[in-house]
């Protein structure tokens, strides 16, 4: 505990590299798997083909996943970037793809009753209705990407996992510790943020 008090700058600064590697990732992931659960949620024969290769990335370990990058990308932030988006795609696609299940089919058809469009359905129904679900697959994939984001720094990604590998490699208890308290921190953090979110947007979704 004295290293972390005694080295708040220095924990800060890698404190926030790793809040900038999470949010980055987790945008860039997003791109990805809004689109990919739309797509599998209305053609159902693809859930399984998806979901199947996304569960496959999903169990490689981090770090021979990294490996295998390295001879392509380099090191640093760019690939320490691709290995957290691609570990996210599995949670954000199944909570996309549940929360478009999940709305009631006869709210859908009164849509089509109304005279509503497809792209009106999808705007005003299907996107409002699965907000909820899909913030609780983004939180969880937040605090994926916090705890997997910490091997980025094993290929000089950054982050608060630098101060675990220096602690480790240096037999230096004080660094593991403020590390690891660092990363529980931002952990609970962005969990209850999600949460107070999800919590402020469900009445207004009812």
């Amino acid at each position: 505990m004295s290293y972390l008090f005694n080295n708040l700058d220095k924990v800060g600064e890698l404190f926030g590299q790793h809040v900038m590697l999470t949010f980055m990732s987790l945008g860039i992931a997003l791109l990805f798997a809004l689109p990919i659960g739309f797509l599998v949620a209305k053609y159902r024969q693809l859930y399984t083909p998806v979901t199947g290769v996304l569960g496959i990335i999903y169990t490689i370990p981090s770090m021979a996943l990294y490996a295998t990058l390295i001879p392509y990308t380099g090191l640093g932030v760019k690939t320490a970037t691709i290995g957290l988006v691609a570990y996210a795609q599995m949670i954000l696609v199944r909570n996309v793809v549940a929360a478009i299940k999940g709305i009631d089919p006869l709210m859908l058809e009164a849509a089509k009753g109304m005279g509503m469009s497809k792209w009106q359905i999808v705007m005003k129904i299907e996107v409002p209705l699965s907000i909820p679900v899909i913030l609780a697959g983004i939180r969880i994939a937040t605090v994926s990407i916090i705890s997997i984001g910490t091997i980025a720094a094993w290929i000089g990604g950054g982050g608060l996992g630098t101060l675990i590998f220096q602690g480790l490699n240096h037999q230096h208890t004080g660094k593991i510790i403020a590390g690891t308290i660092a990363i529980t921190v931002l952990a609970i953090s962005a969990d209850v943020i999600f949460r107070l979110i999800e919590r402020w947007l469900r009445p207004k979704m009812a």
